[in-house]
């Protein structure tokens, strides 16, 4: 009997793994839309709390941690363009205010956006893009930043 409830509780978690990649999958593709953890939860029948504990477990850091990640990444990539305003950047990525962007940005990058746009056009230009978009990974957890002076 014990050898039965161990496979249902192995197949639970699988079905359960196959939900969270569905949420990450989602946060990935429509990281510029307005999503929130109650939405994510929605689409997979979940309730957020659960849900947030739940990605937290398997991925390390919350639903709206890995989405903010997302549009940071995204925001980085546009910002070495150069050919975007930070505030034109903070929208096309999905974040509704200019203030809790711009504090995302430098926590994870280690600088405001301002000044990664102005070292990282430059510098990033030079390099293919997915070297740059690479070398440029943000950091998460708020581990330290890996300086832009490789770029110049």
């Amino acid at each position: 009997m014990r050898h039965v409830g161990t496979r249902t509780a192995e197949s639970q978690r699988l079905r359960d793994l196959a939900l969270l990649r569905r949420v990450r999958d989602r946060i990935d593709r429509e990281y510029a839309q307005p999503l929130d953890v109650e939405a994510l939860a929605r689409g997979v029948n979940l309730s957020a709390g659960h849900l947030s504990r739940q990605f937290r477990s398997a991925y390390g850091e919350s639903p709206y941690s890995y989405l903010m990640t997302r549009r940071i990444e995204r925001a980085m990539a546009l910002l070495r363009r150069g050919d975007l305003t930070v505030t034109e950047v903070c929208f096309a990525v999905g974040c509704a205010s200019l203030g809790t962007f711009s504090t995302r940005f430098t926590e994870l990058v280690g600088m405001p956006p301002s000044t990664y746009r102005a070292l990282a056009a430059g510098g990033a230009a030079a390099m293919p893009a997915c070297v740059a978009k690479q070398v440029t990974r943000p950091v998460r957890n708020r581990e330290a930043p890996m300086p832009l002076s490789h770029l110049a």
